[in-house]
């Protein structure tokens, strides 16, 4: 066992998750451990207590209590990256530069890891590595069931640009989901807070948000503001709707739970949906029967934002998976039918 430590954060490694400094320096500590040591305050940084996905900064001096020694008994076993895997990586590629690769994750496959957690994005990284001297890394995420647009950078000091574009909004995602009946008004904004449901881990699947109504989240222990644009784009009769969805914050799960709070959950969200089929007077059920239910139907269709070395703005589109692609096609559905960015001011002219 090593000794108590304390590490300074470098220049070049400014602007990360902790945990994702601290497994960098220390493979060995898994990241059940590492959000065990933050709960129970045996890390600090600069001597205040944090959390697993606190942003280090440059000269902060991070403490640490006595880990174990890496060695053959206490190395982590790492999962390999299949044939299948890597090539299943390398073909949702949707673009692809020097600095950034954008890829059309699966639905159902995880964006990073947890104690329970071995199959995702970050850990097969390296399968679309290509010329780059490391893996590229991640800078925002998406839920395991929500498939789309996901961007990673090529570069640490790419992923600390696009990590603040994310978090200064100058970035612009559009969803695209079915819903249980039909919103109405048919646009509109939704304000409801988010709060994390007692009970549930940290992260992961039993993770859960409550909505917290405006006027009472000052009021609610760690409620956080939320603000979701939404745009019905067609429905059919009152049973069903396809809806675009914008972000406008970034909280976890909040357009699930956005939606379902409106009466309007996703199709496919056993979690904030139910299992019903049926408007029983306090909102639909998420299921519509049949193939339609298995999955969530929940797609981040499209990302906009400027390129972090080039200033050129792009725009990257995901086709839909395989599964809400059948249910648009069923339901007459056709992505040619609306614009792009149904919000912006002459998208309907």
């Amino acid at each position: 066992m090593s000794g108590v430590q304390n590490i300074s954060v470098a220049p070049d490694e400014a602007d990360q998750r902790l945990d994702r400094w601290l497994r960098r320096k220390f493979p060995n500590v898994g990241q059940g451990r590492i959000e065990k040591m933050c709960r129970k305050g045996e890390i600090r940084v600069d001597g205040g207590r944090v959390k697993a996905n606190t942003r280090v900064s440059a000269g902060q001096t991070v403490r640490l209590p006595p880990l174990p020694e890496r060695g053959p008994e206490t190395a982590p076993a790492r999962p390999r990256v299949t044939d299948a895997d890597a090539q299943m990586l390398r073909n949702s590629v949707i673009y692809r530069d020097d600095q950034i690769i954008a890829l059309n994750k699966s639905a159902g496959l995880a964006v990073q890891g947890g104690s329970k957690m071995t199959r995702h994005i970050d850990g097969m990284a390296s399968a679309i590595q290509f010329d780059a001297d490391e893996p590229p890394r991640l800078v925002h995420r998406l839920d395991k069931d929500t498939s789309g647009v996901l961007i990673m950078a090529r570069t640490r000091t790419i992923a600390s640009k696009l990590t603040e574009a994310f978090r200064a909004r100058t970035t612009r995602k559009i969803y695209w989901a079915a819903l249980a009946g039909v919103p109405q008004p048919k646009q509109g904004t939704i304000r409801f807070g988010l709060v994390k449901a007692p009970g549930h881990g940290g992260k992961g699947e039993g993770e859960k948000m409550h909505c917290v109504h405006p006027r009472d989240i000052d009021s609610t222990p760690d409620a956080k503001r939320a603000t979701t644009d939404y745009w019905v784009l067609s429905a059919l009769g009152r049973r069903v709707s396809w809806a675009a969805l914008v972000p406008v914050t970034g909280r976890t799960h909040q357009l699930r739970a956005h939606m379902a709070e409106l009466g309007h959950p996703i199709i496919g969200d056993g979690k904030y949906g139910g299992s019903g089929q049926e408007n029983l007077g306090d909102g639909w059920g998420a299921m519509l029967g049949g193939e339609m239910s298995k999955k969530l139907h929940l797609h981040a269709r499209s990302l906009t934002l400027e390129h972090p070395v080039t200033g050129a703005i792009l725009n990257l589109v995901a086709p839909l998976p395989d599964h809400m692609a059948r249910t648009f096609d069923e339901l007459g559905w056709d992505a040619r039918d609306v614009p792009p960015d149904p919000f912006a001011e002459d998208a309907w002219d």
